[in-house]
């Protein structure tokens, strides 16, 4: 293959020419995709940056409905739990409910009589006190004895059993007498 001789002017033309195309591509990749690159990664980086914002925003949105939904049934179970005080001071109502319950429990001559009542130190509480009574039961049997205790305590959800005595009858060994000592927490009205 035989080659045009080419002249000094066509040398110099071709030599320009090829400077001028690499001064071109220099110039078009140093100022025009450099800082379009430049500003693609500080793009890309603000998307990922704003990316977990969102996130998180999502996660404490989903944190925010879960705690609405927990105080909205808190506030539920909260007025519940008060309408199960009636009015009246608690010595009037209490030992008649727990009469009409064991009576219903097939055991006869429940008393219930107030030991102490004290006051919550929490602020929050301040409106609630605390009550101890003492409940007899001065003949029951076990079966129907064991049946109430677990039905008053899933009756009355703001009361506890804190103590339990239990004698059998000298004269009787199928009943026994009860002593219960019970703790609630009623609104002050």
């Amino acid at each position: 293959m035989n080659l045009p001789k080419l002249s000094k002017d066509e040398i110099k033309k071709l030599a320009l020419s090829a400077i001028g195309f690499v001064v071109l591509l220099y110039v078009y990749f140093t100022f025009f995709l450099g800082p379009l690159q430049k500003s693609r990664d500080t793009t890309l980086a603000q998307i990922g940056g704003l990316q977990k914002k969102i996130d998180g925003s999502k996660g404490e949105m989903a944190k925010a409905a879960n705690l609405e939904r927990q105080a909205k049934d808190a506030t539920i179970r909260f007025a519940a739990l008060k309408a199960l005080t009636p009015d009246g001071a608690p010595i009037a109502w209490f030992p008649p409910r727990m009469k009409t319950f064991f009576a219903n429990q097939q055991i006869d001559k429940a008393v219930a009589r107030l030991e102490s009542n004290t006051n919550f130190k929490q602020p929050e509480l301040s409106s609630w006190s605390k009550y101890n009574w003492l409940i007899e039961l001065p003949q029951a049997d076990f079966a129907a004895l064991g049946k109430s205790i677990a039905d008053l305590e899933n009756a009355e959800p703001l009361l506890e059993i804190t103590k339990l005595n239990i004698h059998v009858m000298p004269n009787d060994s199928q009943f026994q007498q009860i002593g219960i000592a019970a703790t609630t927490v009623i609104e002050k009205r």
